[in-house]
């Protein structure tokens, strides 16, 4: 296992961040970690970087403890963190170069090279970080990540504040990165994790409330509940839909578009163009979706 967690507890005077929290990642895993604000998210990736000490239990990541937190423990992560620290007055292939430095690493020149290919920065290795945009200074955060060659790597928030060019570029270097190595990413960003992790670990209030494979998510709250948008030309009373067997709830979306939660398995379309027939209505636009991470997850965390 890349990285063992057993027992965590992280306790900030009387309030428990972090209570008995387990979990292991395999090598070679992108995992998305995710949670409402507050949830111990940072708390955690904080305790297995070794920047905060937990209280009980702990960590090992390639086979290292973190209680002695040696210079081979800390060489084997690399991590990006949320409000991403970077000096910036210095030229962005300068502060490559310094960060090599401290890992003592025998071919600076090159590695730094090798980190400005993979992360995209040619064009902009000769500026100082404080002229580049959001996105290339995640980038220049994500190259002095890497530029060890860690075997795990720690992302928490990488793509916030991105412009949606920017998501796509930073996920696709994530994705590309993954192959080879372990990444653990937190994010608030449900379809970033849809699209590249595939494993969830949600957070809630400092306890792990699911942890499943990504194409398994759907079984953690056995059958999915339905949801039906329809779109119709004209309003319609909402006390309607009330004689439509298999209805849990619905909210009006705008005064002739609604939002119809259904029972699994239950297939309620044809009442719904009979009662369209009925009340004279024309439907323009009728579409099918189960309940997806996003829905998922308000549901294990709306007591947050």
């Amino acid at each position: 296992m890349s990285i063992v967690v057993n027992g965590i507890l992280k306790e900030f005077g009387q309030q428990k961040a972090l209570d008995q929290v387990s979990f292991d990642i395999k090598s070679g895993e992108i995992v998305g970690f995710l949670g409402p604000n507050g949830a111990g998210k940072s708390t955690m990736m904080k305790i297995i970087t070794g920047l905060l000490a937990q209280n009980e239990g702990n960590v090992e990541v390639c086979g290292l403890s973190n209680e002695d937190l040696s210079k081979e423990y800390r060489r084997k992560i690399g991590y990006l963190p949320e409000h991403n620290p970077l000096y910036l007055d210095m030229y962005v292939k300068e502060y490559l170069q310094m960060v090599a430095g401290l890992y003592k690493l025998s071919d600076i020149k090159n590695r730094v090279k090798e980190m400005v290919a993979l992360t995209g920065l040619e064009l902009e290795q000769n500026k100082k970080i404080g002229t580049l945009s959001k996105g290339y200074r995640q980038r220049v955060g994500l190259a002095q990540a890497m530029i060890h060659d860690p075997e795990v790597l720690i992302l928490d928030e990488p793509t916030t504040g991105l412009d949606p060019n920017q998501i796509i570029e930073i996920r696709n270097l994530i994705t590309s990165v993954g192959k080879e190595k372990t990444v653990m990413l937190s994010t608030h960003i449900m379809q970033e994790v849809e699209a590249i992790c595939e494993r969830v670990i949600i957070l809630n209030r400092g306890k792990i409330v699911a942890d499943s494979p990504s194409s398994q998510l759907s079984n953690l709250k056995g059958e999915s509940e339905i949801i039906i948008n329809i779109e119709l030309d004209k309003s319609i009373d909402i006390s309607q839909f009330s004689s439509i067997d298999g209805i849990l709830g619905i909210d009006a979306i705008n005064p002739s578009t609604y939002s119809i939660k259904c029972e699994p398995n239950k297939e309620i379309r044809p009442q719904l163009f009979q009662l369209a027939v009925d009340q004279n209505r024309v439907i323009f636009g009728l579409s099918q979706k189960e309940q997806g991470l996003e829905g998922l997850f308000h549901e294990l965390t709306k007591n947050n």
